[in-house]
């Protein structure tokens, strides 16, 4: 954080005198001149790179534009008195990775608050160092249950988690798809597991039966530790169990690989998946790309686009990012103006910005409710968000489109 402590009056040897007692960015900031407003770094964590990069580039030039909204003064926030920065950490959505950005992050004092971490196994391992220094993480994306039972004060999502997501996504398979002979899958990874299980305890509550198997997610698409030669195999041992649904817990990208080897072994049944999935990315990760026709992948995401709010967004989003917004675009875009709304909120006090703090942000969120594009974004005490709709898509000639709510 930098903060203006300096008036252009104060004498030399006083003006001395107070710089000496200043550190790191408030030192910084109190060279400019009285009328310059402080800085604060608006930070994005996640997958900028790699085989599941899309999901993480949805969310960061959606974190970007929210940046460049907030600075031109015709949001509805108005002019606001301090300057953001955007900044971004490409953490590969790997748990290996993703505590070294954390650490770069927090010893960066101009950081406030970071949108992210994006993937759950990324989350968990860096969420540690967050919150050992007060900085508040909001996440568009990570739905493992367990990140909300760590004690985790800093920690928020603003999208339900698997605990709501997979039983819901089991309802549906069950009761309206009419599919009781299921086989699900996960990769491995901490979202994977956690996903497909939740789906697997509520479809056998609902009379299905249900075989499990584990499909490690490959190093060509993730932080996994499989090859893409394992899939053939895979696929045939799913053909000779016969489902009539498989449900994969798990990212597009080895998604898309699953795909392409079940079309291969003339698997005909139906392939479900969650928000790891839930790209146009799983389209053009899948050869043949019309092996993914008919797949369904939920998400605890809506489709936007119909409000004249929406297509604000998407124009802006579409002017930085160079293509339309996407899967938790626009949760991304309101998990970063919920933060700048504190802020504003905290610059409104009697000690202006001096009261922005990252300490102060991580109580600020805890009563925050701001009316973003997606949802009214209110924070239960654990950090999960308020409110717990999960959207159905399905991929249909060549188009992953919304089709209902679970």
């Amino acid at each position: 954080m930098r903060q203006l402590l300096v008036k252009a009056t104060v004498p030399l040897v006083a003006g001395a005198l107070v710089l000496a007692g200043l550190s790191g960015a408030a030192f910084a900031n109190a060279k400019h001149a009285a009328t310059a407003k402080p800085t604060f770094d608006l930070a994005y964590e996640g997958p900028l790179s790699g085989g599941n990069a899309q999901l993480g580039l949805n969310m960061a030039y959606a974190v970007e534009y929210a940046v460049k909204q907030a600075n031109s003064g015709k949001s509805a926030f108005g002019k606001l008195p301090f300057t953001l920065q955007y900044v971004a950490k490409d953490d590969q959505g790997s748990a290996t990775k993703s505590p070294t950005d954390a650490q770069a992050l927090v010893a960066n004092k101009s950081v406030i608050a970071v949108v992210g971490p994006a993937f759950s196994g990324a989350t968990r391992a860096a969420e540690p160092i967050f919150s050992a220094n007060h900085l508040a993480t909001v996440s568009p994306s990570a739905t493992l249950p367990a990140l909300a039972q760590h004690g985790w004060k800093n920690f928020f999502r603003v999208v339900a988690d698997d605990s709501v997501q997979g039983p819901a996504d089991a309802n549906y398979v069950v009761n309206i798809l009419k599919d009781k002979r299921l086989y699900v899958v996960d990769d491995a990874s901490s979202y994977g597991v956690g996903l497909a299980g939740a789906f697997a305890t509520q479809a056998k509550k609902d009379g299905a039966k249900v075989t499990t198997n584990s499909f490690p997610g490959t190093t060509q698409c993730s932080d996994g530790t499989g090859s893409p030669t394992q899939y053939p195999d895979d696929a045939a041992t799913v053909k000779k169990a016969a489902p009539q649904l498989v449900f994969y817990g798990g990212y597009y990208c080895d998604l898309g690989l699953l795909l392409g080897a079940l079309h291969s072994v003339g698997f005909t049944g139906k392939v479900f998946s969650g928000d790891g999935s839930d790209s146009s990315a799983l389209i053009t990760s899948t050869n043949p790309r019309t092996a993914a026709n008919g797949v369904y992948a939920s998400c605890g995401c809506a489709v936007i686009g119909k409000s004249a709010a929406d297509k604000q967004f998407a124009a802006g989003f579409k002017k930085v990012a160079g293509f339309a917004p996407a899967i938790y675009s626009a949760e991304a875009f309101d998990a970063a103006n919920s933060i700048i709304d504190e802020m504003k909120i905290l610059a409104s006090a009697k000690t202006g910005t001096m009261a922005i703090t990252r300490t102060a942000v991580v109580a600020g969120l805890h009563k925050i409710k701001y009316v973003g594009l997606t949802k009214t974004i209110s924070f239960q005490p654990n950090g999960n968000i308020s409110g717990n709709a999960i959207y159905v898509n399905r991929v249909l000639q060549g188009q992953l489109l919304q089709i209902g709510l679970e």
